[in-house]
């Protein structure tokens, strides 16, 4: 009975921002369901921002919501290859933010850092967005990208090893996500401009009322118990290993 509740809250909650998002995008990023009849995983689309080594880019990511949201954070996978201090090799992205809010004295993290269910999809990308220009290299999730940014920002930008790579994946990422017939933005006004990101036709006329039908509860029932969050055993936060 506690986890049909808990489902039922977490759908009304991505619902509302779900709509809120087609309705009023936000510069950065776009979002769509992977399929339309589950709320509980959408693909993001995260764009370079300008001026900065990911310029140009248009990264694919995978967004999904545990079954008590906003109670417990999503988790984030990127689907492009990312080359970053705080991504794993398989794609999965360390922030705070989406650390649980637990007491961990150990990890370097105050807990105002980590998620609480005051945070949305909207905080959690800009976020994300942030952290792709400004890593944490402190306990870094790839040790080698940790190393290659800090002789980059050392150095300036004279050692030209991390930006090469990341301008070279910003640039095949553009090409894939031109070939999908995504606009990508490659200025400061195009990228600030929220017409430029509107959401497919066939996403904004999704009826949010088809998410609160009785049997999709008893969906995520099942689904809660044998969930695909038990799969993976990375921890998400800025980095940590």
């Amino acid at each position: 009975m506690a986890n049909t509740k808990a489902t039922s809250s977490a759908l009304r909650a991505l619902a509302v921002e779900y709509k809120s998002l087609l309705e009023e995008p936000v510069e950065g990023f776009r979002v769509k369901l992977v399929n339309d009849d589950n709320l509980f995983e959408w693909e993001v689309a995260i764009f370079g921002p300008p001026d900065t080594l990911y310029m140009g880019g248009c990264f694919k990511a995978r967004m999904k919501f545990p079954p008590d949201y906003p109670y417990s954070p999503p988790s984030i996978r990127f689907l492009t290859k990312v080359w970053h201090p705080n991504v794993y090799e398989n794609g999965d992205l360390c922030i705070s933010i989406l650390h649980p809010p637990v007491d961990d004295p150990q990890s370097g993290e105050l807990p105002c850092e980590r998620w609480n269910p005051t945070q949305n999809v909207r905080t959690i990308l800009l976020s994300v967005i942030s952290l792709l220009n400004e890593p944490n290299t402190f306990s870094p999730a790839n040790v080698d990208a940790s190393v290659m940014y800090r002789r980059w920002r050392e150095s300036k930008g004279r050692d030209k090893e991390y930006e090469n790579i990341i301008r070279k994946q910003a640039m095949a990422a553009r090409a894939e996500a031109e070939r999908d017939g995504i606009q990508v933005p490659l200025t400061l006004e195009d990228y600030c401009i929220k017409t430029q990101m509107k959401p497919n036709t066939s996403d904004s006329q999704v009826e949010m009322t088809d998410f609160y039908d009785d049997d999709y509860d008893e969906d995520y029932d099942d689904v809660s118990e044998g969930s695909d969050y038990a799969e993976d055993d990375n921890d998400s936060g800025n980095g940590e290993s």
